[in-house]
């Protein structure tokens, strides 16, 4: 079996959410949007796909190493394109590689017509998931105040998440340590005891201001907190993991795949380490990250709800336990899939669990009527 095209269509959606000055997401007036579909085709008719590819990077960089290939020789060419960023920085993303890898994953699932967590080895048919928030905002029923947050951690409670996790305020919002930890407060106070509370907060916080946080969050008996600080300071998590009992989770988006994870477990930077197939460059290096906390005993949580992260967390012997849900937010149903999809990647039952589709590969329903219909010219 060979590669004998690599095609990439953008095609037109309307989105209901926008993207601040920051990059944060919040929802929005219904606007034009575009998704592009990366489609791996092989002489013997299999084909692989992934949403969310770059297709200038993939049409001129990319093709050209992977045509010709036998598809199957992932690990070899995960391997040519991480080489090749380093005369690529800034054109040759870790996002670009996760959409090439995955893929490839896909292709391997339906050649062998079975899905792509089986290929790895199966453990779980479902997962728990935590309802995971968008940032805060100012708008009035949203997500602006702590009291905010309580109403809707009670809605989601209601929608049978037993987890919740609040990603408070960001620039151009004012980030505030007694702001985040009043919302986490109002929330732990609205869903009671029992249900599992997470905090992800602004990313820049200094040391005292972390620390304060986390033991405040010790008192609320949260799970984690993510990201407080700038994790280019490895040593500042390995500080503030000595200094509380809250959980600290990452890295998350610290460059460097699974050596920069490595490094992190054997300094004991966090207690639970952190990975994503689009922020570590796709399955491939993200089952090494799972290979290697399982060798340091260490928990590893998934980030994003990419249906990618969901088969590699369900192939998982490890104690990897939530699916992150998300980004959720009061003005939007995220039960509703996106119009290039048939049906939701993620269907949560409402007991909380997460059902991975056992179609082959990724086992995505895709509408490719509308996007051929909807093709940017």
């Amino acid at each position: 079996m060979k590669i004998i095209d690599v095609k990439t269509e953008t095609f037109h959606y309307k989105a209901k959410s926008m993207r601040d000055a920051f990059g944060h997401g919040h929802p929005g007036p219904e606007r034009d949007a575009t998704e592009t579909l990366l489609t791996i085709v092989t002489d013997e008719g299999v084909e692989g796909h992934c949403f969310g590819a770059n297709a200038p990077v993939i049409n001129s960089m990319v093709k050209e190493i992977i045509m010709g290939e036998d598809p199957l020789f992932r690990e070899k060419m995960w391997r040519t394109l991480f080489e090749r960023q380093r005369l690529a920085i800034g054109t040759l993303s870790d996002k670009v590689l996760s959409a090439v890898d995955v893929a490839l994953w896909d292709l391997a699932g339906k050649a062998a017509n079975m899905p792509v967590y089986k290929l790895l080895g199966a453990t779980h048919t479902k997962v728990p998931a935590y309802a995971s928030t968008m940032c805060g905002d100012d708008l009035e029923g949203g997500l602006n105040t702590p009291e905010a947050y309580a109403q809707f951690a009670i809605q989601c409670k209601e929608r049978g998440y037993t987890a919740f996790k609040l990603h408070t305020w960001q620039p151009p919002y004012s980030a505030d340590p007694k702001r985040d930890v009043a919302a986490c407060a109002a929330v732990r106070e609205a869903v009671g005891p029992d249900m599992v509370l997470m905090l992800d907060p602004y990313h820049y916080y200094s040391r005292a201001q972390a620390l304060y946080i986390a033991k405040e969050l010790e008192k609320l008996d949260f799970y984690w907190m993510e990201e407080p600080m700038p994790e280019q300071s490895m040593s500042s998590y390995v500080w503030l993991s000595d200094n509380t009992s809250l959980h600290i989770v990452g890295p998350e988006t610290a460059e460097g795949k699974h050596f920069t994870r490595a490094e992190w477990m054997m300094h004991n930077a966090s207690d639970m380490t952190r990975a994503g197939v689009r922020d570590v460059g796709g399955i491939t290096p993200m089952v090494k990250i799972v290979h290697l906390a399982e060798s340091f005993g260490i928990q590893m949580e998934s980030h994003g709800p990419d249906l990618a992260n969901l088969h590699v967390l369900c192939s998982m012997s490890i104690p990897g336990e939530y699916h992150e849900r998300g980004l959720l937010h009061p003005f939007l149903d995220y039960d509703v899939p996106p119009p290039w999809l048939n049906t939701l990647v993620d269907p949560m039952d409402e007991n909380g669990y997460v059902h991975i589709p056992d179609g082959p590969g990724l086992g995505m329903d895709i509408n490719f009527d509308y996007i051929r219909d909807n093709l940017v010219s």
